[in-house]
């Protein structure tokens, strides 16, 4: 039994050591492409890429929520939903008073 429960400890903590790599190297990553002097929106647009990245690593491993496959996919279809449905309000709005 205590066997199991080390064998168990250390694939968790591998899996740690493995997150923790990864956002390093990320880490560096961004640090070095501040240094490419890119325009600035691709620049963003890489620096929004690696901290989503990041940001996934953190909550995926560190929140737990890996696991959480079904509650992710749920709140990711309402997001997507209520987003077309902000979107499409100016774009009935303004249909409407160009109409008038």
């Amino acid at each position: 039994m205590s066997h199991d429960h080390a064998a168990d400890v250390d694939k968790h903590v591998r899996a740690y050591m493995m997150v923790f790599a990864s956002l390093m190297v990320l880490t560096v990553v961004t640090v070095a492409v501040s240094y490419l002097h890119l325009p600035i929106v691709p620049a963003i647009g890489l620096a929004l890429l690696i901290a989503t990245i990041k940001g996934s690593l953190v909550a995926c491993y560190f929140m737990h929520l890996i696991s959480e496959r079904k509650l992710i996919y749920a709140v990711l279809i309402l997001t997507v939903f209520f987003f077309f449905l902000v979107l499409l309000i100016p774009t009935i709005s303004e249909s409407n008073s160009l109409a008038v």
